[in-house]
C-alpha cells in the first residue's frame, strides 16, 4: 500500500511545526505541498530529511512553490510544467517514486477574471491538460496531485451563488477541469464518495472553518492504472483546526502495491 497526500501548507517556514507533526502522525508515503513561498536555499530540507522523506522542489521568493517528498528515492524529476518557456512561476514538480508517476502542482488562481491573471490560469490549464495526455501514453500509473484552484460542482462550494462569477468556479475553468477527466483520469475523492458539501479549504475570515464555509479545491486526479489500484481517499480536516493552521488542509489516497 502506498499513500499519497496533498496539502497546500500556505508558507512551509511559517507551518513547519505543524507540517512535521501532520507527517508524523498521518505518515503519508508520499507528500505534495503547494504555496511553499520560499526560496529552495530557505526550504527546511534538513528537518524534512530527518522526518524521513527525499525531497523534490521547484519555488520563488515569497509566493507559488511546490515540493514532492517521498520517503523512497525520487527519480526523473521534471521541474516546470511544459508548454511555456516563459513562465517563471514555480507550481509544477514531477517525478517516480513507488513506482508511480507523481506530479505536485500549484495551479494559477486566475482572480479577478477581468486581469491577465484569468487568462494565464486557462492557458496553464490547457498546458496541464497536454502534458497528462503524453502521461497517459506512457500507460504508467500517475497521480496528479495539488490546489487545483476550481471548485468542480456547485456542490464543492459553501455557497454556490457567492462564487458563480469567480475564477475558481467559472464555467472555463470547471470545462478545462473536466477535460482531465475526460482524458481518462479518475478524481479520487469523489470517486469513492457521496457527501456533499465536503471542503479541503476554509478562508482565515468569518470563523470560516467554524462554520464550515469551505469550497473542495484540493485535489488527486488518477490515471486509470492508479485508479484500479485506489482503495481509499480521505480529507483530513484535524490539521485546520490546530494553532497556526494552513487556510487547507490535506487530502490523501491510498494505492494498493
Amino acid at each position: 500500500m502506498v499513500k499519497i497526500a496533498t496539502w497546500n501548507v500556505n508558507s512551509v517556514n511559517k507551518r513547519l511545526p505543524n507540517l512535521l507533526e501532520w507527517l508524523e502522525s498521518a505518515a503519508p508515503d508520499v507528500a505534495l505541498l503547494q504555496e511553499l513561498k520560499c526560496v529552495e536555499e530557505k526550504f527546511p530540507r534538513l528537518e524534512i530529511e530527518a522526518a524521513g522523506y527525499n525531497v523534490a522542489i521547484t519555488s520563488q521568493k515569497s509566493y507559488n512553490g511546490v515540493a514532492m517528498l517521498s520517503r523512497q528515492p525520487i527519480e526523473n524529476t521534471l521541474i516546470g510544467l511544459p508548454g511555456d518557456e516563459s513562465d517563471e512561476q514555480a507550481r509544477y514538480v514531477e517525478g517516480t517514486t513507488f513506482g508511480v508517476r507523481v506530479a505536485a502542482l500549484y495551479l494559477p488562481n486566475g482572480n479577478p477574471v477581468s486581469s491577465e491573471k484569468f487568462p494565464y490560469k486557462l492557458r496553464w490549464m490547457e498546458r496541464l491538460r497536454k502534458h497528462a495526455e503524453d502521461l497517459l501514453r506512457t500507460e504508467a500509473p500517475v497521480v496528479l496531485g495539488g490546489d487545483y484552484n476550481v471548485i468542480p460542482s456547485d456542490d464543492d462550494a459553501y455557497d454556490a451563488i457567492k462564487f458563480q462569477d469567480d475564477a475558481l468556479s467559472r464555467p472555463e475553468s470547471r470545462r478545462e477541469f473536466r477535460s482531465l477527466l475526460n482524458l481518462g483520469f479518475t478524481e479520487a475523492w469523489s470517486s469513492l464518495h457521496s457527501e456533499r458539501h465536503v471542503y479541503s479549504y476554509w478562508d482565515y475570515y468569518g470563523q470560516a472553518f467554524d462554520h464550515d464555509n469551505g469550497l473542495r479545491i484540493d485535489h488527486l486526479l488518477l490515471s486509470p492504472q492508479a485508479a484500479d489500484r485506489l482503495v481509499r481517499c480521505e480529507i483530513d480536516k484535524e490539521p485546520r483546526g490546530k494553532e497556526n493552521p494552513s487556510d487547507h488542509t490535506p487530502v490523501w489516497c491510498e494505492l494498493t502495491d
